[in-house]
């Protein structure tokens, strides 16, 4: 059964692109069938993944103004999962979005069709709580949330989670949150441990065991359009996100097995 997971937090510089092109990566090397959308007008994802803009013709955003299909738009990446593409014409897209009928559900509608191609879609969101959020929540199962360990890092988080509530209450009441990735983690530092802590406290069942460090290959991978599993497999940052996808599998198996469990005790 397809999943569809949009990697949202609408402070930039958090880790979110390259979390969404690595779990991409660490997905597919475990053998499972992705698909990883750009609904970010700046087009990292893109850029990071090896796409370039000759390697494309049609994009996102043709496809949230109904003038291609995701099938179509859909092209192989350098980590060898599939991925809709962006450039800055997108923003064209957002401003007439907020004119179109259906505007939420532009990006649920257009992925109806192709869902089930897939074990996991990935969307990679803007950092902001825009319109193109809004369709990657409506079109979404889950919700997962990159959180530097920083000072102002609970506030926004608070923030989002407020839009989250808003989506749930009046576009999409069976979604979820998949969980929070702590990013950019650095032990050694006393904040970044204690807000960790705050986090876990908050949101507990929640927080993911895994963290993302502070990785100098996390940083040169996209530069080189590489996901890092590509770009140096045996860097801390890679083994990283092999882990996240591990546990979040397993996260995913527990959860069939305990819905199962109550089943057959309901019947």
């Amino acid at each position: 059964m397809s999943k569809t997971i949009a990697i949202v937090n609408q402070k930039g510089g958090v880790g979110k692109t390259t979390t969404s092109i690595n779990l991409a990566a660490a997905y597919t090397l475990m053998k499972r069938k992705v698909l990883l959308i750009d609904l970010d007008p700046q087009g990292n994802a893109t850029v990071g993944s090896g796409v370039e803009p000759g390697q494309f013709t049609v994009g996102i955003k043709d496809v949230l103004l109904e003038e291609a299909t995701a099938e179509n738009a859909a092209v192989k990446s350098a980590g060898d999962y599939d991925m809709i593409a962006t450039s800055s014409d997108l923003i064209i897209a957002e401003v007439q979005l907020l004119q179109a009928n259906q505007r939420e559900f532009r990006l649920k509608n257009a992925l109806a069709s192709i869902k089930e191609k897939y074990d996991y879609i990935l969307i990679d969101c803007p950092p902001s709580l825009s319109i193109l959020t809004v369709n990657a929540l409506a079109a979404s199962d889950s919700v997962l949330v990159p959180v530097q360990c920083e000072y102002f890092a609970l506030e926004g988080l608070s923030s989002l989670l407020d839009t989250i509530r808003q989506v749930q209450a009046k576009i999409n009441p069976a979604l979820v949150i998949e969980g929070l990735l702590r990013t950019m983690y650095d032990g050694r530092n006393r904040l970044t441990v204690d807000v960790s802590a705050q986090l876990m406290q908050h949101f507990p069942g929640k927080v993911y065991n895994t963290v993302i460090p502070r990785n100098v290959r996390l940083a040169e991978a996209p530069s080189h359009g590489l996901p890092v599993l590509q770009y140096d497999q045996k860097s801390q940052g890679a083994v990283a996100y092999l882990a996240l996808a591990g546990e979040m599998l397993r996260l995913e198996k527990e959860k069939k097995t305990t819905s199962k469990t109550k089943e057959k005790t309901a019947s």
